[in-house]
């Protein structure tokens, strides 16, 4: 089974990868992200493996393999709705949406229906949170983003642990004020990755001034 890879980039399209070890062996991998091409990359995979195929789903950083992985165990989920899962929505939101069983939020994700979300909230509860245990250190991507003008632009992914207890404490207040935890999920994740959060208080104070 594959579960990393290492190489040069040699075609990319924020679909799919091709990517050339140095023995030479060039993977095609699925990767949400557009990424520059000659550079070279380190990836986490994984590998499935059925009878008429094999496919490799790329990911950034080991939790996101995890939680892939993990989305994959549930009935009627198949790759494609679990990578679609993580690349709209993102581990830490489907953390939390499983946790407090937000399944309108698990059905924002194309292929994901109420069904679906409904079955993910009732296998995976209690069993989400081992996935916080894999680091969030994103491996070596060099992403190409283009400005206006045309140039290359890099961006990188922040390395933050997430404080269950704040972002509890922010959703209630949130939904006290009479905001969906739909609404409010994605922007706790958007803020706790851009700022440092030590009380619920800023993280609520940040979250209102955004919506």
């Amino acid at each position: 089974m594959i579960g990393f890879i290492n190489g040069e980039v040699l075609f990319s399209d924020g679909n799919e990868l091709i990517v050339k070890t140095q023995s030479g062996v060039g993977y095609q991998v699925h990767f949400n992200k557009v990424v520059t091409e000659g550079s070279q990359v380190e990836i986490y995979i994984s590998h499935i493996i059925k009878e008429s195929s094999e496919d490799l789903y790329g990911f950034q950083t080991l939790r996101d393999k995890k939680m892939f992985e993990t989305l994959n165990s549930v009935k009627g989920v198949g790759p494609k709705s679990g990578y679609n899962l993580i690349t709209n929505l993102g581990t830490e939101t489907i953390i939390q949406a499983i946790s407090f069983e937000n399944k309108k939020t698990l059905s924002t994700a194309p292929g994901i229906g109420a069904k679906a979300a409904a079955q993910i909230c009732l296998d995976l509860s209690g069993k989400v949170q081992k996935v916080m245990m894999y680091t969030i250190k994103p491996t070596d991507v060099q992403l190409g983003l283009m400005s206006d003008s045309g140039e290359t632009l890099l961006s990188g992914v922040m390395d933050k642990p997430i404080d269950q207890e704040i972002v509890n404490d922010t959703l209630m207040a949130c939904k006290e004020l009479g905001f969906k935890e739909d609404s409010v999920l994605p922007l706790i994740n958007k803020i706790l990755m851009e700022n440092e959060i030590k009380k619920p208080e800023q993280l609520i104070h940040l979250v209102l001034r955004e919506m």
